[in-house]
């Protein structure tokens, strides 16, 4: 059977990809998703133990679902891989998490009749959250990746996540604000209608970028094929697999430390509520820090640095363990260690590695045989998921299991700490071996031969 030459094509017009207006445009969109899940991950959580008087482990092991229920995310970025639209998948999924937001805090009112009525309601609705969200998430970062030119992702990246921060931030003060005074009637109101407004930016962020050039598609390769073949496709590539298991332990290590640092701040260093939530605005004022740091080095470098996202995931990895170490000293030195500073130095280096990963995965996504970049961003998506969702468990085991076994607070945290910088060590190894040429435009396939039909 003759084989089919392949031959590069003049495509610049493609790959100058999107403008920033366009790539801002689609950055609402994690905006809009982000509105609607700190409502579910963060409001509802607090009904739930505080108004209804839940045990604490019923929302963590519902938000723990939604996690779980993401490593779906494959199935979904290969269904936007050979459908017509990723535009349907990105605002039927934002659609699914709106309602499936306002269900679950619907269920607020059937957990005052019936707890296990409300559990079984709320186990649904979380459910269909983690199907919206990981539909619409993982066919939005394909479409961004597909866009964007490969210079400009790393700071796509940190557009997208810093406008999903902005987009967290407004609706807890807008809808903090609107809940009060509180009935589980007026958070069902106001949950719908933030879905709604989520929904009508959503269609606003994405409507017509489907349309515009894809970069690189002068690079012909085959079709995407299968379920099967689109995922042994990843599984096959080195780098592939590889970025996988990075984004997997880094992200471990990353979601460990969210659950454990204000109970840290309170028990050794005496800290009220009020300054451990002020020390958590430090270390999110570090984490854009880190990301406007990646952003804007990649905007003014990334043509003449392609290697720049790889050495920011390194470095990046490798202070954070060293933030974590330095938290690890600190329990033999409280109450008189910089907190502060040191909280702040771990945001920055959390918010440096997390955006040029992102950066990072949109470029790997069209180094596929075929062009499966829904497929791609699927794989690590669930990878992401499932580190979350084990992170935040594994985090606070370890701790009560240090605290029973040491019988002290500082050498149980100190214990936990090093783990984690040993996680984030162990990550910045990994990124290490991540091939330099992974970093850099893709080449045109010249003298490629390719089988019909393969």
């Amino acid at each position: 059977m003759g084989q089919l030459a392949i031959k590069p094509r003049s495509s610049r017009p493609a790959d100058e990809g999107l403008g920033w207006f366009a790539i801002i445009r689609l950055g609402l969109v994690q905006a809009a998703l982000g509105a609607i899940v700190v409502l579910t991950t963060s409001t509802l959580n607090r009904v739930m133990i505080v108004e209804l008087g839940l045990a604490a482990v019923i929302p963590g092991l519902l938000v723990g679902l939604h996690y779980g229920v993401q490593i779906t995310r494959p199935i979904w970025g290969h269904k936007s891989d050979t459908g017509r639209s990723r535009t349907h998948w990105i605002l039927g999924g934002l659609a699914l998490l709106a309602v499936a937001g306002t269900g679950a805090a619907a269920t607020t009112l059937l957990f005052e009749q019936s707890v296990f009525a409300g559990i079984m309601a709320a186990i649904v609705a979380y459910i269909l959250i983690g199907i919206g969200i990981g539909a619409s998430g993982t066919s939005l970062l394909a479409l961004i990746a597909m866009k964007t030119a490969v210079e400009k992702r790393a700071a796509a990246a940190t557009i997208t996540w810093m406008l999903m921060i902005t987009g967290i931030i407004v609706t807890s003060i807008v809808v903090g604000a609107q809940l009060d005074p509180y009935s589980h009637e007026r958070l069902v109101a106001v949950t719908a209608a933030t879905g709604v407004v989520a929904f009508l930016i959503g269609i606003i962020g994405v409507t017509g970028m489907e349309s515009r050039p894809t970069v690189g598609a002068s690079e012909e390769r085959p079709a995407v094929a299968g379920f099967r073949e689109s995922l042994r496709d990843v599984l096959d590539d080195r780098e592939a697999r590889l970025f996988t298991l990075f984004i997997f332990l880094s992200m471990l290590a990353f979601a460990t430390q969210d659950l454990i640092l204000e109970p840290y701040a309170g028990l050794l260093f005496d800290m009220t509520p009020g300054e451990t939530t002020a020390l958590s605005g430090i270390q999110h004022g570090g984490v854009l820090l880190g990301m406007m740091t990646v952003g804007l080095s990649g905007a003014i470098l990334g043509k003449r640095h392609p290697n720049l996202p790889r050495h920011f995931i390194t470095w990046g990895c490798f202070g954070s363990a060293v933030a974590l170490g330095a938290l690890a000293l600190s329990t033999q030195a409280a109450p008189f260690w910089p907190l502060e500073f040191n909280i702040f130095l771990l945001g920055a280096t959390n918010g440096a590695f997390a955006v040029a990963a992102v950066g990072t995965m949109m470029i790997l996504a069209g180094h596929g045989r075929t062009s499966n970049y829904g497929m791609r961003m699927g794989v690590w998506g669930a990878a992401q998921a499932i580190a979350f969702g084990l992170g935040g468990i594994l985090g606070t085991v370890a701790l009560d299991l240090g605290r029973w076994l040491t019988a002290s607070d500082s050498h149980a945290f100190a214990a936990v700490f090093s783990i984690e910088a040993g996680l984030f060590l162990v990550s910045a190894l990994v990124a290490t071996r991540i091939g330099r040429q992974a970093m850099r435009s893709p080449a045109p396939i010249q003298n490629a031969a390719i089988m019909p039909g393969e």
